[in-house]
């Protein structure tokens, strides 16, 4: 059995490194999409992932299933399309290495992902199906996305969740929050950070705002705090555990690490309602060594650190 599939969308992140003697800014061609992110994080950590996914008839669709099955991710349920680009996504940095996003996305290859090019018995063969809230932006990736999650939940798998939330995507704030809200009845763990808890809920308090969220089914929701670590609430039981300091080089990729590092601990766990206090917080102080040494780097996937790496 598989431990974690990732659906949704893989891209190139064009990520700012830099600038000319003129002035003129240099970017990176970087392997990037949040679920695909995610599946690499956990396997460069040790477990078996998967990823379900659509990229373009191009070079950068070869390249990027090339760093999949690279970092060890079961490529199966990526299709590829003849008629549509692989998506881009410009990311631009500030001088404290924190990002804004553009998208060359409609249409591309990861918006046209249908339900027929999911492979049916990885929904039945994985213990974690995980999405984010990127490929519930437009059809056919929406109802792809959660008639794979309804469908892998009846079979018996986790749903882990993060809603990611990206502006420029969504026609509006309000149906954005509607949208990324619709899901979490079918969700067992849930991922925000501190930016869309406020958006998702009208609360700034982690403590106040898990509660809500709570409230629509999730069984342990993680809120991200960036450095100072991240909240846990996981039925009665509440928490913080701190981050660690490093030198910002990058921030792309610290939430799929993150939450990559986190399943890829969960998994070997029998039941969530049944994880002790400090079995959750071991695995949430393994994933905030694992999201800080990614901040350390640039790039998403390039940063990601290694199991060895982390021992």
């Amino acid at each position: 059995m598989t431990d974690i599939t990732a659906i949704g969308e893989i891209l190139i992140d064009l990520t700012q490194s830099g600038r000319t003697e003129q002035g003129i800014p240099r970017f990176d061609a970087n392997p990037g999409g949040a679920p695909a992110n995610l599946a690499v994080a956990a396997s460069r950590l040790g477990a078996k992932t998967a990823f379900i996914g659509r990229v373009g008839q191009d070079s950068y669709g070869d390249f990027l299933r090339a760093t999949l099955e690279q970092n060890g991710v079961d490529v199966t349920g990526l299709s590829v399309d003849p008629r549509q680009h692989t998506t881009l996504a410009i990311v631009s940095l500030d001088e404290k290495g924190e990002r804004s996003f553009s998208f060359y996305r409609d249409p591309s290859a990861d918006v046209n992902l249908r339900f027929e090019d999911v492979p049916q018995a990885q929904l039945g063969d994985t213990r974690v199906l995980h999405f984010g809230s990127v490929s519930l932006t437009a059809e056919p990736s929406r109802s792809a996305t959660l008639r794979a999650a309804r469908t892998a939940k009846e079979r018996g798998a986790w749903i882990s969740y993060d809603p990611n939330y990206r502006a420029s995507l969504w026609p509006d704030k309000q149906t954005a929050i509607r949208q990324m809200l619709e899901p979490l009845p079918l969700v067992d763990i849930l991922k925000v950070s501190d930016e869309e808890l406020p958006l998702l809920t009208g609360l700034t308090d982690p403590e106040r705002g898990s509660a809500r969220l709570a409230e629509k089914g999730p069984k342990l929701i993680l809120v991200t705090l960036g450095a100072e670590g991240a909240f846990y609430r996981l039925g009665g039981k509440t928490g913080h555990v701190p981050g660690y300091k490093v030198t910002v080089g990058d921030t792309n990729g610290a939430g799929d690490t993150f939450f990559g590092a986190l399943l890829s601990q969960l998994v070997t766990k029998e039941s969530l309602e049944e994880l002790t206090r400090e079995e959750l917080e071991a695995a949430i102080a393994f994933a905030n060594k694992a999201a800080a040494i990614t901040t350390s780097r640039h790039g998403a996937i390039p940063a990601m650190p290694t199991l060895a790496e982390l021992k």
